[in-house]
């Protein structure tokens, strides 16, 4: 997932002070990464896509400006910035079914975060891939590797959906790193992109347009995301309490890693 920082030029001009802290978050560090930032005199606090619960953000929202990225939650103490992914998978899917393909695999990962499925972006472009199959009347071709959204997730699950009888003829990976691993396992299979697999992923990251991969993925404008993440939380620093929720409307971006299938 990729987002752009949040702007400090915004701050400046308003005449608050930045002090970006990188912190690793995890499910079971909640009262300590806080401690930890309130030691560090932070008057607000962006997550992206936390594992925490719910009501661990809402318990943490009551004591310090928060805004959560990533995350699709509604709350009445916290703001929420996050891309519509039911659409954006969506697209994927069409795309490749527009273009012919029938076997279309998906490649997604176990959630680690204790937000409910309809919160979680994980959960929503899975349900959405196979949502799109069955409207189709594609049931029969769903396929889900669930490793992980990383390289070595995308090529160990491309492998299972290639191993399949029969094979696949596209892959969604749910996000870019994975689709770069896909890539990796089709061509180490002595296959092509596209012409026997097409692949296709999510966040349209910056090495996505590279000439050598040129990959079809959804672009869910990590710019604006971050630029209103930043203006949320310094909204929020400044006094203000309504909540908001901000959401992105995706667009894919098509490039020459998908194509029509071969005929037969």
């Amino acid at each position: 997932m990729s987002y752009a920082p949040t702007d400090a030029r915004a701050s400046q001009m308003r005449g608050v002070p930045t002090k970006p802290v990188a912190m690793r978050w995890s499910s079971n560090s909640t009262n300590s990464t806080i401690e930890a930032l309130v030691d560090r005199q932070v008057d607000g606090i962006l997550m992206i896509a936390p594992l925490t619960s719910r009501a661990d953000l809402d318990k943490i929202a009551e004591s310090i400006p928060m805004v959560v990225l990533g995350r699709h939650e509604k709350s009445a103490i916290y703001d929420s910035v996050f891309d519509d992914d039911e659409y954006g998978a969506s697209l994927v899917v069409e795309h490749l079914i527009g273009l012919g393909h029938r076997r279309i695999g998906h490649i997604s990962q176990k959630d680690a975060s204790r937000a409910r499925p309809s919160a979680s972006l994980i959960s929503i472009r899975a349900d959405s891939y196979a949502r799109v199959m069955l409207d189709h009347g594609l049931e029969d071709e769903i396929a889900v590797a669930m490793t992980a959204w990383t390289e070595e997730g995308g090529y160990a699950g491309t492998r299972e959906l290639l191993a399949r009888a029969p094979g696949v003829t596209a892959i969604f990976a749910g996000a870019d790193q994975a689709a770069f691993g896909a890539l990796a396992a089709v061509h180490e299979a002595g296959l092509s992109v596209p012409g026997d697999v097409s692949v296709a992923g999510y966040d349209n990251t910056r090495m996505v347009a590279l000439d050598h991969i040129s990959l079809t993925s959804v672009d869910q404008d990590g710019l604006i995301m971050g630029r209103t993440a930043g203006r949320l939380l310094l909204e929020r620093v400044e006094g203000r309490t309504a909540s908001v929720r901000f959401s992105v409307t995706p667009s894919l971006v098509p490039r020459r890693s998908t194509a029509a299938p071969r005929a037969g």
